[in-house]
């Protein structure tokens, strides 16, 4: 554990609660947390992994380096969905366990911390249009937007389709219910792929399926 107490940021910042933390133990459960929710997917005894020591600096994300070395700058158009002047969108290699899957992404190089003010200006009208494409679909109840971006530091938005009656699949959960759910068979998956990138297309930009 980190006991460097003599910077003033290790008393109130981040380096605090980093010394709060039970490292080396299994964490407790709180009667209310997540487990407790009726979205929940899983029922039985549940148990904490032990959490590990705090490793900083962090190891890079993959692209952290450039443009140079990023994985998203490298595909060509026709490994996407749609794409524009500015903005890609995609879909996972295989098909998913709910309805769809897109990720919204820039053409550039960016996170969103560093996005220029021209594509950060596009960016809800962006996310709107995708959705909407999403939502033609017919049988969608809703979609989620979700960005985490631990894993990749080219930006991109998950934007993941629950269906319509399913409330029990509604809320945070939704990306542990999609591992739970059978496969889209891949016929229709990729037909949903065809649908969204139409959509996406009549409002501009290039159908790349």
């Amino acid at each position: 554990m980190i006991t460097d107490n003599s910077d003033p940021a290790r008393v109130t910042g981040p380096g605090a609660y980093l010394d709060r933390l039970p490292i080396g133990r299994r964490p407790q459960l709180r009667a209310d947390g997540v487990q407790a929710w009726d979205i929940f997917p899983y029922e039985g005894e549940l148990r904490v992994k032990v959490l590990d020591e705090p490793v900083l600096p962090e190891p890079p994300r993959q692209g952290e380096a450039g443009a140079e070395e990023c994985d998203q700058c490298a595909r060509p158009d026709s490994d996407f969905l749609w794409t524009d002047e500015h903005w890609r969108l995609s879909g996972p290699d295989r098909p998913a366990g709910l309805p769809a899957m897109v990720l919204l992404q820039p053409r550039e190089h960016h996170d969103l911390a560093d996005l220029p003010p021209a594509r950060a200006a596009e960016l809800g009208a962006m996310l709107q249009r995708t959705e909407r494409a999403v939502l033609s679909l017919g049988g969608i109840a809703r979609v989620h937007i979700d960005k985490w971006g631990d894993g990749a530091a080219h930006l991109h938005f998950w934007l993941i389709a629950r269906p319509e009656g399913m409330a029990q699949l509604r809320g945070a959960c939704l990306p542990l219910w999609n591992d739970a759910l059978p496969p889209v068979p891949a016929e229709e998956w990729a037909r949903t792929g065809r649908l969204i990138a139409a959509a996406m297309a009549a409002g501009g930009g290039i159908a790349q399926v």
